[in-house]
């Protein structure tokens, strides 16, 4: 997306526009610098003005794009947003759909430093996991966790810790249910994850989700990097405590230390997320994320974009995108999920967005939709995912989730994620292990007064300092340096041991 910037005060996106953005806080009266408009009332930082009178109906414009339709005459100048904006239902199809061409690999020299495990997938991390089946071991997953990171043992012998794979759900729901399936694909592709050296199961005994049949549907019965018991049977908390203590530090010990060796970057794959929206989301970190995801489309690794509410309004740029029908047909399907989904739940995707994202600047779904898929860059969408499923076919996937970012990165690093690249306008202070996560800035003002929770600023794009693809390139440079092993802001700071949570639907009985 090239930037039109129209003065010092606003940006407008598109020549077809009726809105531009402001960039600071404007007073009432205040020049906007196109066609002699000036401000009708104070317009906050990062929202919307009209550049011309709008009428009632009329369509909103921004990215040359429709964001709504007016509900009351705007006047130039005139704040634009949810006081006299409603959203506009639109409907895709693939009565014309013509297939996208594969975006090729077409650099195949840069590599990174990354942990090749015996099963030839290429870890970011070298940790090891306690995975807990249920709620009811979450309790002895985390204190034996907090033991052993308590120890200098593990890190002496190469390891970078140990994470607690805990949540709220394994026990009183449907077997035969979605929630069930999303249940069991996100802790198979947990235990599977290239970030652990190997794992450790703890469930209690009597939950649905059982350990033995998890690992039965993993084929590990046999695997030497799986160790997996039952509270119950180990004979209580403190004995089931002492007893993966133990084992894992006999697991660790018995193996032979791993190191960090260069492999190509299409060992990578890189989980695309926002989260804390603003007005700039689409017009600086998202744009610069995805120009960073088509460059590492182009030297072969893979990238993720998920939340499906966030793209809705939006799919029809995706959908151009799509290398055949059935992947095509897979997005529409998932959609088509979700308008169902919503509305049994008394419910309609334009309640996303956000409180906050509407203090941000956003006013609609189309809105955000349309800033979000920016994240996915412009390479080809070769296959499309249901939640936490497997990633098999490299380059650009998409993921069907929520927009509820803990839940969304959660199905993302279960499908294969080694590294996660999180955009936020507002501020969000997430980390995900087993998987680093980079979080990019989307203005000054916030990474200023956050900044050491901040990776990257790309807020210097709207003051011009900088352009997105010089952005860009800095934010491949540094997903290629902190998969090698530096460390990002949230690591640096210890955080991401609470951001697992998987994506709980159906009823709970």
């Amino acid at each position: 997306m090239e930037l039109i910037t129209s003065s010092s005060t606003v940006k407008r996106l598109h020549e077809h526009d009726n809105v531009a953005v402001a960039m600071n806080v404007m007073s009432q009266g205040m020049p906007v610098g196109i066609a002699d408009v000036t401000t009708r009332q104070p317009i906050p930082a990062g929202h919307k003005l009209a550049l011309k009178t709008i009428e009632p109906g009329e369509h909103i414009l921004k990215y040359g794009q429709v964001i709504g339709y007016a509900t009351q005459t705007i006047e130039a100048g005139a704040h634009v947003h949810t006081q006299n904006v409603a959203m506009q239902e639109r409907a895709s199809s693939l009565d014309q759909f013509v297939p996208a061409q594969i975006t090729p690999v077409t650099d195949h020299t840069r590599t990174f430093q990354g942990f090749v495990r015996p099963n030839g997938k290429v870890g970011t991390r070298n940790y090891i996991g306690i995975l807990s089946t249920v709620n009811c071991s979450a309790t002895v997953s985390k204190a034996v966790a907090d033991k052993l990171d308590s120890s200098e043992t593990l890190k002496a012998l190469g390891y970078d810790g140990v994470v607690a794979i805990t949540h709220g759900s394994g026990c009183a729901i449907n077997t035969e249910h979605e929630g069930f399936t999303f249940l069991d694909r996100v802790m198979r592709g947990y235990a599977d994850h290239p970030n652990f050296a190997f794992i450790l199961v703890i469930g209690l005994g009597c939950e649905t989700y059982q350990v033995k049949d998890m690992i039965a549907r993993q084929h590990a019965e046999s695997d030497p990097s799986v160790f997996y018991f039952n509270i119950q049977e180990a004979g209580g908390t403190r004995a089931s405590i002492k007893l993966a203590e133990e084992k894992l530090l006999a697991m660790a010990r018995e193996r032979q230390p791993v190191s960090r060796s260069s492999v190509p970057l299409s060992e990578l794959c890189v989980a695309l997320q926002c989260g804390g929206s603003d007005g700039y989301s689409g017009i600086t970190a998202n744009p610069a994320l995805g120009y960073a995801a088509d460059l590492i489309v182009r030297h072969g690794g893979s990238v993720i974009l998920a939340e499906t509410p966030e793209i809705y309004g939006a799919e029809h740029l995706l959908l151009d995108r799509a290398i055949s029908q059935p992947v095509a047909q897979k997005l529409l399907d998932r959609i088509d999920w979700w308008k169902h989904y919503t509305a049994i739940n008394n419910a309609e995707l334009n309640n996303n967005p956000s409180p906050g994202n509407k203090a941000g600047g956003l006013t609609t779904i189309l809105e955000k939709s349309l800033g979000a898929v920016a994240k996915g860059g412009t390479s080809s969408l070769n296959d499309v995912l249901e939640y936490a499923e497997p990633r098999t076919v490299a380059g650009f996937n998409f993921m069907d989730s929520p927009g509820y970012d803990p839940v969304s990165v959660t199905g993302q690093i279960a499908s294969g994620a080694n590294v996660v690249c999180f955009t936020t306008g507002r501020g969000s202070v997430s980390g995900f292990k087993p998987a680093p996560c980079i979080k990019l800035a989307t203005n000054s003002a916030m990474y200023q007064r956050i900044a050491e929770d901040m990776d990257i600023n790309c807020g210097t794009i709207i003051e011009g300092d900088r352009a997105i693809e010089a952005v860009g390139e800095a934010v491949f440079e540094r997903i290629i340096a902190i998969a090698s092993g530096e460390a990002s802001a949230s690591e640096s700071l210890g955080y991401g041991n609470n951001e697992f949570v998987p994506w709980s639907v159906g009823a709970i009985t």
